[in-house]
Parts: structure tokens; sequence; C-alpha cells
């Protein structure tokens, strides 16, 4: 497991944002990232989790790759229950809808963004293929980019 992938597994790291955006301090982190606010799609409690915006292909439209793969516990409730909320920049609790995109539009955006973002693309890219390539390969996908679920957020307010 590489350093990217190890950090993503440190919960106190990871979750760390988290606290700067409820206390009203996530405009510090600019516009890149994002706190999404979701439902359990189980238990229907609160969760929260920050995510990396990867597009932004419209002002109401913004996108975020699930780094851990279709497994991530956010991607699966933002599946099941696509209501959200989203905080950006100076921008807090909007409401959002999430939705997947499609293997090509998912494998479109990743190659804007290794081009357009070269230096996070490098931390991002080992983290993606160590579980995409088995995945992929295990699917008959020709391309690993397929595999990699890509939410779409179109805020509402």
């Amino acid at each position: 497991m590489n350093l990217a992938a190890r950090l993503l597994h440190t919960r106190a790291l990871v979750r760390a944002p988290i606290w700067l955006y409820r206390a009203g301090l996530g405009f510090l982190l600019g516009d890149r990232l994002l706190l999404m606010q979701h439902r359990g799609r189980v238990s229907g409690q609160a969760r929260s989790v920050v995510l990396e915006v990867a597009d932004r292909p419209a002002p109401d439209r913004l996108v975020v790759v699930s780094g851990m793969g279709p497994t991530a516990q956010w991607y699966r409730n933002v599946l099941a229950e696509p209501r959200v909320l989203v905080s950006v920049g100076t921008r807090r609790d909007v409401r959002a809808l999430a939705h997947a995109l499609s293997p090509a539009e998912a494998a479109a955006t990743l190659e804007a963004y290794a081009r357009d973002r070269p230096r996070p693309w490098a931390a991002l890219r080992p983290v993606l293929t160590e579980w995409a390539l088995p995945l992929a390969a295990a699917t008959g996908e020709d391309r690993w980019e397929r595999v990699v679920p890509v939410i779409e957020l179109r805020l509402l307010d």
C-alpha cells in the first residue's frame, strides 16, 4: 500500500477537515475541497465526508471521485439517498442532488483531472489503481478508469 493510500486509511487525518467545516472555517480549505453531509443507508444517521472537487462542469455542478472505490461508505450512502448538503468555499449547507456518472463520463473526468492537475494526480493515481486494476480485470473492463465511481453534485440553492 503506497503512502497516499495509507494516509487515506488514517481516520483521524481524514476526519480532521470535518472539524474545520463544523467550526465555520471550511473556507480556509478553499474551493478544491467540499464537505458533503449525507444519510447512512442503513442507520439513517447524518454522516459527513470531506472530498476533493475533481471538476466543475457548470456553476451549479461539482464532481467528486470515490478514491477508495465502490465500497466507500459515503458513495454507497449517496446512491441510496442522493439528497445531500454541501459546503464549499464560503457556501455552507447547500442542498444538492448526487448522481453517479456513467463509466465513460467517469473515465473522461479522470483524464481531464490528470491533464489539468498533474501533481495531485500523481498522488491519487496509485490509490485508484490499487483497487481499480483488479476490479477492471474481474469485470472485463478494458480500462481501469471506467470502474472508478464518480459522482456529480447538482447544487439546488
